[in-house]
């Protein structure tokens, strides 16, 4: 599995129910539309660890079959409505790319 991995903050004029809503509506039905989207995580963050860590709302874990198949992706048209939908929100966010590997497994 090759992954796109959105760690994202709310813009400051918006509460963190207000965003997680948003991402996991409005947003959701755009991202969910990607070509070659194989699986999809979200994760609401209520806590950090600690004080380095805090001032994040969600992560995001997209998976596709391939770091081709999430190229492609990222140069659909639907890729592009869901960054036409974000806009000039001034949220924050870090994207990162990168293969799995679970650690776990025999």
């Amino acid at each position: 599995m090759y992954n796109l991995v959105l760690l994202a903050a709310r813009p400051s004029d918006w509460t963190h129910e207000r965003f997680i809503d948003w991402w996991r509506g409005d947003h959701a039905e755009l991202t969910r539309t990607l070509p070659g989207l194989r699986t999809w995580r979200h994760t609401e963050i209520d806590t950090a660890l600690e004080p380095r860590s805090e001032g994040w709302d969600g992560v995001s874990v997209l998976g596709f079959d391939s770091a081709e198949d999430l190229r492609k992706a990222l140069d659909s048209p639907e890729w592009a409505a869901a960054v036409a939908q974000v806009g000039d929100m001034k949220g924050r966010r870090i994207a990162v790319m990168g293969g799995e590997k679970d650690m776990l497994a025999g």
